[in-house]
């Protein structure tokens, strides 16, 4: 049974960390509460597009309000607990308070399409390896660069920034940002995934996703975060991460670690260009990226 939340309740669950809504998806969303046979499936679908937006959700139904035993990954159950009114009412605040200018709107564009496209693509290679939740692998698609927008908006050299992080053969892309501007998207990340009540296994692969290969690794780490680590670097290659974040058409960090990745998958080289045309026959990543 859903719990309907007050503009009060949704307020304060609102405060703190705030990743801008994508504004088109803020325009569909309304448009499909205006609608007389509106649909919860329909608006879940749109919010599982917008890393903000879903964020907000899961961090409501994961909230005392809701009282659940464990806590929630998946954003069309998330919302079908909700339900309407609750969802609707979130929508609202955030579309007050989720205005941008236009030079942020640009700034972001690359980064909101890229956190979709990668979310469903570790979902289908959740799939492919036979992981037990794919929606745990869309999640942590979705929001592994949730970091970006915030330091985007905190710096306004970031997109140089991170062009820079990514361009450095042999260094951490995190550790390239801890020395231009002493901290990085993955730490930040990590603390909006907590302040969003999310598993504290995601919210860790966030902080880790720059270390993978060590993680992987290490035999006494989580098995499940290794194995979601290992999902979301094959999604971030194949979807060319580095060349719409790091503007790059090299993709140093994936050269460094695939062997790892694809070892601990159980993934050959023809598995890998079998999943590579099968993501791209679904419209998501680039087959011409190769090992």
């Amino acid at each position: 049974m859903s719990i309907n939340l007050s503009e009060e309740q949704i307020e304060s669950v609102l405060k703190g960390t705030h990743i801008p809504p994508q504004p088109q998806i803020m325009v569909d969303l309304q448009m499909e509460q205006a609608m007389q046979n509106s649909s919860l499936e329909r608006i879940s679908e749109l919010i599982s597009q917008d890393v903000g937006l879903s964020g907000k959700v899961l961090k409501t139904v994961n909230s005392p309000l809701y009282g659940l035993s464990n806590k929630i990954t998946s954003i069309n159950q998330a919302v079908n607990l909700m339900g309407s009114d609750s969802v609707i009412n979130l929508v609202n605040a955030l579309s007050i308070r989720g205005e941008l200018s236009n030079d942020d709107i640009i700034a972001l564009g690359s980064f909101w399409d890229n956190a979709m496209e990668i979310a469903m693509a570790c979902s289908t290679i959740a799939k492919q390896i036979g992981y037990s939740s794919p929606d745990e692998a869309y999640s942590l698609g979705l929001f592994h660069n949730c970091g970006v927008p915030l330091l985007t908006m905190r710096f306004d050299d970031y997109p140089t920034i991170i062009k820079e992080s990514y361009s450095r053969e042999n260094v951490t892309i995190t550790d390239v940002e801890n020395e231009l501007i002493q901290t990085n998207h993955a730490v930040v990340g990590y603390y909006v995934a907590k302040s969003w009540n999310l598993p504290s296994y995601i919210s860790v692969a966030i902080h880790q996703h720059h270390h993978a290969e060590s993680v992987i690794n290490n035999d006494n780490e989580d098995s499940k975060k290794r194995t979601l680590l290992a999902i979301l670097k094959i999604a971030e290659h194949i979807c060319g991460n580095h060349r719409d974040l790091g503007n790059q058409d090299v993709d140093y960090e994936w050269q460094n670690i695939k062997d790892s990745i694809l070892l601990y998958v159980g993934l050959s080289e023809y598995d890998y260009e079998s999943l590579c045309s099968q993501l791209t026959d679904m419209g998501i990543g680039d087959s011409s990226l190769s090992l």
